[in-house]
């Protein structure tokens, strides 16, 4: 156990409230940093808050609009690419945000040296994701060096990018979380951002799957079911 600090980005997913627990559970100090970057919904800033205000942390937002400079779904331009399940990884989907992990990193990194924390909490995954490159175990290694190099924390003491749920499927995450108590109702996935998720999103079919591997019910409210998430509720329920 530690009492060190620790910055936890947290964006009202299923991952990141995942690592802030993990980072809670380990005794970190934690402080939280969500993004308002013009993605097309507001809706994961709510979840967010919530999220921290059920664990009890601070949450700061840092506001920073990418909508003129990345080129992305996520920040309307085009629509929400849907996929099969079995297509979810063959490329990279147009809801990549270019270089937003580098983004979101280097400001979380700004946080922390301000507060004193040398430890960065991300929910990143290199087993079920959407084939993200800045989601892989190579960049975060490559940014803690940079890091470490190019900032006054990172000489004095040293960084250190936390990346958890790595190697873990959605399942083992979620079954993970449960033991936790990460308050899961109150997460949102969906990159449509509507009042229910839409089911058919890379990041729907990805958090449906988990829940079904992991023997659990998601208790989010979906538009539409998938036929895989239906069969396992009839068999299930």
């Amino acid at each position: 156990m530690t009492n060190e600090k620790a910055v936890c980005l947290l964006s009202g997913g299923l991952d990141s409230a995942t690592v802030l627990a993990i980072a809670k559970s380990k005794g970190y100090e934690c402080h939280t940093i969500s993004f308002s970057y013009g993605q097309r919904h507001e809706r994961e800033l709510i979840a967010s808050q919530k999220i921290a205000e059920r664990f009890g942390v601070d949450r700061v937002i840092s506001q920073i609009d990418l909508r003129d400079i990345a080129k992305s779904s996520l920040t309307g331009h085009g629509e929400v690419q849907k996929r099969d399940v079995h297509e979810i990884s063959e490329e990279i989907p147009n809801t990549y945000v270019p270089s937003r992990n580098i983004i979101f990193l280097s400001i979380a990194a700004s946080y922390a040296e301000s507060i004193g924390a040398r430890h960065i909490f991300i929910g990143a995954n290199a087993i079920d994701y959407s084939g993200y490159p800045d989601c892989r175990p190579s960049f975060y290694n490559a940014f803690e060096y940079a890091l470490n190099l190019g900032t006054k924390s990172g000489l004095e003491t040293g960084f250190r990018i936390h990346v958890p749920l790595q190697f873990l499927k959605k399942s083992e995450i979620i079954k993970l979380g449960t033991k936790l108590g990460v308050p899961y109702e109150l997460t949102t996935s969906c990159y449509e951002g509507g009042e229910e998720a839409c089911g058919e999103c890379d990041s729907c079919i990805l958090r449906l799957q988990g829940f079904m591997e992991a023997g659990l019910l998601d208790p989010v409210k979906y538009n539409k079911i998938p036929g895989f998430y239906q069969e396992y509720l009839e068999k299930k329920y």
